[in-house]
């Protein structure tokens, strides 16, 4: 296996089962490490599940690669939006001991959209990158459809914006493909930012998308390429490891996820 290049999984892609559960069955898969989601197993701000969290894996020696929020999603000011969000999830980051912080961009602003609305994007990302710098924390950007992110060139106008704000730990992106492009296509779209990748988000979904979920190797096309361009991407800071992480398997089945594992971990070993 590459060194640089592990496997992993998002616990949200078992959300109906407990923590243990989620780590016992990466475990059971062969998976090094663990994406946690905050809106299921690790709260913002619910500590202490995080601490025990982070026991159990590393108990069963399975990484923590990330904690995945929702921070950026919807705008500071939402009414909506519990006090202090980004201070809670700070505080369970830091709790779980993740190196990187998952976070959105604002849901429905996307590349043609006004520059008021891109410009302010950027000026919460980039709020969010330095408070979690504050704790050591690194920051990377969801790569979804709906968002500034949904593109390559989108994500590159906040990357590149928060990159002339300065800061010491540049500010990241995970990848994942848009089940909407053809294989060369999504390829292009890793190679575009793979000199600020994070982490993979592995899945192989038809066009009807995340209602259209396949078995892993069904998509070998794309995946044994775009795994070769992720683990001769630059290092992340500190030299930590790049993770492809399983994403919501065909019909939610541990069984799908262990035999996609199974795959995953098989195409590592080829690069």
């Amino acid at each position: 296996m590459t060194p640089s290049l592990k496997s992993g999984m998002c616990s949200i892609t078992m959300r109906h089962l407990g923590a243990d559960q989620v780590v016992a069955l990466a475990v059971r898969a062969e998976l090094a490490g663990i994406e946690w989601g905050a809106d299921g197993h690790v709260p913002p701000g619910e500590t202490g599940v995080a601490e025990a969290v982070a026991r159990r894996c590393a108990d069963a020696g399975v990484a923590i690669t990330s904690y995945g929020t929702y921070l950026g999603m919807a705008p500071f000011d939402d009414p909506d939006l519990p006090p202090d969000e980004l201070g809670a999830a700070l505080d369970s980051a830091e709790a779980l001991g993740a190196p990187l912080m998952r976070v959105w961009t604002a849901f429905g602003v996307e590349s043609d959209a006004r520059e008021a609305d891109r410009t302010a994007v950027i000026a919460t990302t980039a709020a969010i990158v330095e408070a979690a710098a504050r704790r050591r924390l690194g920051v990377a950007l969801e790569f979804h459809p709906g968002t500034l992110t949904h593109t390559a060139a989108g994500a590159r106008i906040v990357l590149e914006g928060c990159a002339l704000k300065g800061g010491n730990d540049p500010l990241r992106t995970h990848w994942q493909p848009d089940p909407a492009l053809t294989q060369a296509e999504a390829l292009g779209e890793l190679e575009s930012v793979a000199d600020s990748l994070a982490h993979l988000h592995v899945f192989t979904w038809g066009p009807g998308g995340i209602a259209d979920r396949h078995p892993l190797s069904d998509g070998a096309e794309l995946w044994l390429p775009a795994l070769t361009v992720a683990a001769e991407a630059p290092p992340l800071s500190g030299d930590l490891p790049r993770y492809a992480l399983l994403e919501y398997v065909a019909d939610d089945d541990s069984a799908q996820l262990v035999t996609d594992a199974a795959t995953l971990n098989a195409w590592i070993g080829q690069i």
